[in-house]
């Protein structure tokens, strides 16, 4: 009898991250039942994912309203996946990552006596306000889950520490690999695309983004002085892009003071290929994101974390990345320091990827055999 499943998700991470997931679990439906809850959590960002990696939720439970609070988030997942959870009985909730969608479908599933398996478990930061409220998220999920998917050694020794049974604890590789390496692959027209008016040939690129909460506010706006300082320190150099989040603590900051800089472009969220194809002809990444700290290694592309402390060490120890923070000075001098010096970017650009094989979809499979009753 076949494995059932119920897998949710509610933003852009989590379906680029699930995606292998899913569709390793549909080239085997003799083994997997799969249903797919998305909850709503993001709306524009999530549908052109679902798209692109054809996945078609069973369950959705458009819970996205403006202005919306986590705790609005968190009680509509919960009510949400009741009745869901109650027609469906599966053998597993599979949830991942750290997000709002993330702990409170575990936590529905925990109420409805059904086990959850975190893909993405075990990524700790140390402080539960940076990333907030992602490090609260991801410590409470995986004290529900019965089935820990870490996707690296430190992150399994960091549920060793807390106490989480070994047996219970799989190193899979972090998804992020298989997602990226199957859609860097496709073909891609950059003359079909919003990366159209792009000087690709004439000037290097470098990469910008910047949503964490905790960067609201005046870390954000230091980020955006460095920016513009680097796009004015390199006229005719270097071309910055910056697909700016639709969160309007984000988009209004960084149009006001980068809005009007010729080598700054300012672009709505991209595609996913084609933030892909975007980074593997950039230069260097300046980021706050986790997602892009994990694939710009892939793609050989250095990285600067616009954040104090980071969940994925594994990086910064490796050498392809490193924490700048959001002082202005800091992140001008690191960045400049790659963009003058070749031996200094090819030291980090370099770097194997510590992330991965672009394996570990089959692996969290197996791991879900091996551990079901």
């Amino acid at each position: 009898m076949a494995l059932k499943l119920l897998c949710v998700l509610g933003t852009r991470p989590e379906a680029i991250k699930l995606a292998p997931v899913l569709k390793a679990l549909r080239a085997r439906p003799d083994q997997f039942a799969c249903r797919v809850c998305v909850t709503g959590q993001h709306r524009e960002l999530l549908q052109p994912l679902l798209r692109l990696f054809h996945i078609r939720p069973d369950y959705d439970l458009k819970l996205m309203q403006p202005g919306q609070s986590l705790q609005h988030v968190a009680a509509g997942v919960v009510q949400g996946l009741e009745p869901i959870l109650a027609r469906e009985k599966p053998d597993w909730v599979l949830v991942q990552g750290d997000t709002t969608t993330t702990l409170a479908a575990a936590l529905a599933a925990t109420y409805a006596h059904v086990p959850v398996a975190h893909i993405e478990a075990g990524l700790r930061s140390g402080n539960l306000r940076q990333p907030f409220p992602e490090e609260i998220n991801r410590r409470l999920t995986d004290q529900l889950a019965r089935l820990h998917l870490a996707p690296t050694e430190t992150a399994r020794q960091n549920l060793l520490a807390e106490g989480i049974p070994p047996a219970r604890i799989f190193v899979t590789g972090n998804t992020v690999v298989d997602a990226l390496q199957e859609v860097a692959a496709r073909p891609f027209d950059f003359a079909r695309s919003p990366l159209a008016t792009l000087p690709l040939d004439s000037r290097r690129l470098v990469l910008v983004t910047a949503h964490r909460r905790e960067n609201f506010g005046q870390p954000l706006r230091q980020i955006c002085r460095a920016v513009r300082q680097l796009a004015e320190h390199y006229p005719a150099q270097i071309q910055i892009v910056f697909p700016v989040h639709l969160n309007p603590n984000v988009r209004a900051p960084v149009h006001k003071l980068l809005g009007g800089c010729g080598n700054i472009s300012l672009l709505d969220p991209l595609p996913y290929d084609a933030l892909l194809h975007l980074l593997k002809r950039s230069a260097l990444v300046l980021t706050d994101s986790g997602g892009l700290q994990e694939e710009a290694p892939v793609l050989g592309v250095p990285v600067l974390v616009l954040r104090q402390l980071t969940e994925r060490p594994e990086g910064v120890a490796a050498g392809s990345a490193r924490v700048v923070g959001t002082d202005p000075e800091a992140i001008v001098a690191a960045a400049a320091q790659l963009l003058d010096h070749p031996a200094a970017r090819e030291q980090m650009a370099c770097v194997a990827s510590p992330y991965g094989d672009g394996q570990a979809a089959p692996r969290i499979l197996a791991a879900l055999l091996e551990s079901s009753p």
